[in-house]
């Protein structure tokens, strides 16, 4: 697991980010936020390892259930980036499918188990 600056943007580019980190091991969760988004994440990295280069003003917050995580969205196309951890709001995740060069589907991904956290039913 070596972590290295990675480049990345959403969709249309109006949100453009640099992150440190590994690509694995790489996960999935099993929450219903994330089963719907259905998005590939890097390892969890410190806060000061993103730094969004540009389109802060674009990026839109979703919270739900306990209102700890912070999942942000691009508000014109609609792709999520990153995420502020619940366990940990310390950490973040990457969305690994927003990263140039890295193709998501040739990485392994294990399973977090993010619906055992959730308070309220389906959340």
């Amino acid at each position: 697991m070596n972590a290295e600056t990675l480049h990345g943007s959403c969709h249309c580019g109006a949100v453009r980010f640099e992150v440190r980190t590994a690509l694995t091991p790489a996960s999935r969760c099993n929450c219903s936020l994330c089963r719907r988004k259905g998005a590939l994440m890097s390892p969890l990295f410190a806060a000061s390892e993103l730094t969004v280069v540009s389109g802060a003003d674009a990026l839109t917050l979703y919270q739900f259930n306990t209102r700890v995580a912070k999942h942000y969205f691009c508000k014109h196309c609609g792709i999520y980036p990153f995420h502020q951890t619940r366990k940990d709001p310390a950490l973040w995740r990457v969305n690994l499918g927003c990263l140039d060069g890295v193709d998501p589907y040739a990485l392994e991904a294990g399973l977090n188990d993010g619906a055992s956290l959730s308070v309220v039913e389906d959340a």
